[in-house]
């Protein structure tokens, strides 16, 4: 797929991977409305992109109001969901409230409701990218929320592929990633990314931009469909 001149929507791309997907298909020629459900994220946003950028307010299990979205876009060629749904829910599992753990599948119902809403809108060489995480594979102690939510999106992913063909939808797994979701600052902040990740083969945090740079490779590649790829520094590896 040659992205410039497509037309791309990114759920979740006010901050983080989600925003440096849609400057990177900004920069590639594509035309991107952003979502949110943040209208602080928005507006900061929208002082990084260019006039090719729009954005709209947007929760990812409002279902009118993503297929409000999808049908004024239609056909569009790009949907991209980095939204996380919600808060996710961490800690050890026989201490673990299962209302948060039930909460953090808010994930896989937005992911679940903008591509069941979406593809009917979407051009028919039309490409999805969403977001999983290293922990689908490798989940460490306290991670048990956050990794099974990551095995039902990727599940997902394989199981639809062939329903949705000819259009592609792929992951990415990215492993740990320096973006606003970690509100930590100054050396407190530097300190938790270099313990989190000193037994990784690449012992340093990932950054934004590095795993929205294989989102692109996703979209451009039309030999790709219901696979994962890893971002992830290594850290699958023992």
């Amino acid at each position: 797929m040659d992205l410039s001149g497509k037309s791309a929507i990114v759920l979740g791309g006010t901050s983080g991977i989600g925003l440096s997907a849609v400057q990177q298909l900004e920069r590639a020629g594509a035309t991107v409305v952003a979502g949110s459900r943040s209208r602080a994220h928005i507006e900061q946003a929208a002082s990084s992109t260019g006039a090719t950028v729009t954005y709209q307010e947007i929760d990812v299990l409002d279902r009118d109001r993503l297929s409000a979205i999808f049908e004024a876009a239609a056909p569009f060629d790009i949907l991209v969901n980095c939204a996380t749904g919600g808060e996710r829910a961490s800690g050890p599992f026989l201490e673990m409230d299962l209302d948060g753990f039930q909460g953090s599948f808010r994930k896989l119902w937005g992911y679940v409701n903008s591509v069941r809403l979406g593809a009917e809108h979407m051009a028919a060489e039309g490409a999805i990218v969403l977001v999983s995480g290293f922990p689908a594979r490798k989940s460490n102690p306290g991670s048990s929320a956050i990794s099974t939510v990551g095995n039902a999106v990727e599940g997902f992913v394989r199981a639809i592929a062939p329903e949705i063909a000819p259009r592609r939808i792929n992951v990415v797994a990215p492993g740990l990633i320096d973006t606003p979701m970690f509100p930590m600052q100054g050396e407190g902040r530097d300190r938790f990314f270099q313990k989190a990740t000193e037994n990784t083969l690449i012992p340093r945090a990932g950054t934004a931009d590095e795993v929205a740079s294989a989102i692109l490779f996703l979209l451009q590649n039309d030999y790709m469909t219901g696979s994962t790829i890893d971002v992830e520094g290594g850290a699958l590896l023992p």
